[in-house]
C-alpha cells in the first residue's frame, strides 16, 4: 500500500511539474505576440514612449492597420506571398507524392540507393553560391516569380514522411485494386492518399508555413519591386528601415513626424504578416501530431 501511495504522490507531483513547465512556456511563447497586438492597436506617442513588454491597449485605434494597408508595396506582398505559397505547395505536393508512390514501392529496384541520395541532401548541401550559379544561370531564372515557386517545391524531410506514411499501407490493398483492374494513378489517389490524409496535411502545414515565411530566397532572385512577397516587405520595414517603404504608409505620416509611426508600423506589419497562419494553423493542428508520429515509426 506504500508503494501503491508513493507512486501516485509521485503521479501526482510530476503531473503539477509538467503542467506548470508547459503553461511557463505557453506564456513566454504568447508574450511576444500579445505584446506585438497591443502595440499596434494603442496610440502611436504612448507606444514610442514606452519600455519592455507593452501588457495592455492604451488609446484604441485602427491608425497603423489604415497606413499599413494604404501601402501599395504591403498589398502587394500579401497578393504574391499568397500566389507563391500556393502555387509552391500544390507544385510541391504532387511532385512529392509522386515521388513517395515510387520510392515505397518494393518491387522499385533503385528505392534503396535513391533514398540514401535523397537523405544525404538533408545533412550535407551544396551550399548558397551554386544554389545561386544553378537558379540564375542553368534555369534562367534571375528575376522570375518561378525562382521562389520551384527551388522550394521538394523537401527530402517532406519526401520521407510521405513515403513512410505509404509503405505502412497495408499492400493487401494495392494488390486486390490491381486484381480488379485499377491502374497506378487510381490506387494512388483513390485508395492510398484517403487512407494517409493525416500525414499529408501535416506536409501541406511544414509547406505553407515555410513558403509564408520564406524571404532569402526572394531578396537574392528578385530585383522586380512588384514581385516581392510580403516577408520581404516586412524585413525592410524592420532591420533596413527603408525611407520609401516607411513615408508611403499614408497620409498620417505627411502630415506628422514619421518616426512617431515607424514603431506603430512595425508592429502593425508584423500582425498583418501573421494573422493568417494563425487562421490556418486550427485547422490542419488536429492532423500534425498523427502525421508526424506516422512518419517517426518507420524509415
Amino acid at each position: 500500500m506504500a508503494m501503491v501511495k508513493n507512486k501516485s504522490v509521485g503521479s501526482v507531483l510530476f503531473n503539477v511539474l509538467n503542467y506548470a513547465f508547459f503553461a511557463l512556456m505557453m506564456i513566454i511563447c504568447i508574450m511576444p505576440v500579445w505584446h506585438v497586438a497591443c502595440a499596434s492597436f494603442s496610440n502611436a506617442s504612448w507606444v514610442l514612449n514606452q519600455t519592455g513588454i507593452i501588457w495592455r491597449i492604451s488609446g484604441f485605434n485602427l491608425n497603423g492597420y489604415q497606413m499599413v494597408f494604404s501601402n501599395n508595396n504591403i498589398v502587394t506582398g500579401y497578393l504574391n506571398t499568397f500566389f507563391y505559397v500556393i502555387a509552391s505547395t500544390i507544385i510541391g505536393m504532387f511532385f512529392t507524392v509522386m515521388a513517395a508512390y515510387a520510392l515505397s514501392r518494393k518491387d522499385f529496384l533503385w528505392a534503396n540507393p535513391l533514398m540514401l541520395g535523397i537523405s544525404f541532401t538533408m545533412m550535407f548541401s551544396g551550399g548558397i553560391i551554386p544554389f545561386y550559379l544553378v537558379v540564375t544561370q542553368n534555369l534562367n531564372m534571375y528575376d522570375s516569380r518561378w525562382a521562389l515557386i520551384i527551388p522550394s517545391c521538394m523537401s527530402a524531410f517532406n519526401l520521407i514522411l510521405v513515403r513512410t506514411a505509404l509503405q505502412g499501407v497495408p499492400a493487401s490493398l494495392e494488390e486486390s485494386a490491381m486484381l480488379d483492374g485499377a491502374g497506378r494513378f487510381t490506387i494512388l489517389f483513390r485508395i492510398m492518399l484517403p487512407l494517409i490524409k493525416a500525414t499529408l496535411a501535416t506536409v501541406v502545414l511544414y509547406f505553407v508555413i515555410g513558403n509564408w515565411n520564406s524571404w532569402f530566397n526572394a531578396m537574392i532572385f528578385l530585383r522586380t519591386r512588384s514581385k516581392f512577397p510580403l516577408q520581404l516587405i516586412l524585413r525592410e520595414i524592420l532591420i533596413t528601415a527603408d525611407s520609401s517603404t516607411t513615408t508611403a504608409m499614408g497620409s498620417a505620416t505627411e502630415t506628422g513626424d514619421s518616426t512617431l509611426y515607424k514603431q506603430l508600423i512595425k508592429y502593425c506589419t508584423i500582425m498583418v504578416s501573421t494573422v493568417p497562419m494563425f487562421i490556418f494553423y486550427p485547422f490542419i493542428q488536429k492532423y500534425f501530431e498523427s502525421g508526424v508520429m506516422i512518419g517517426a515509426i518507420k524509415g
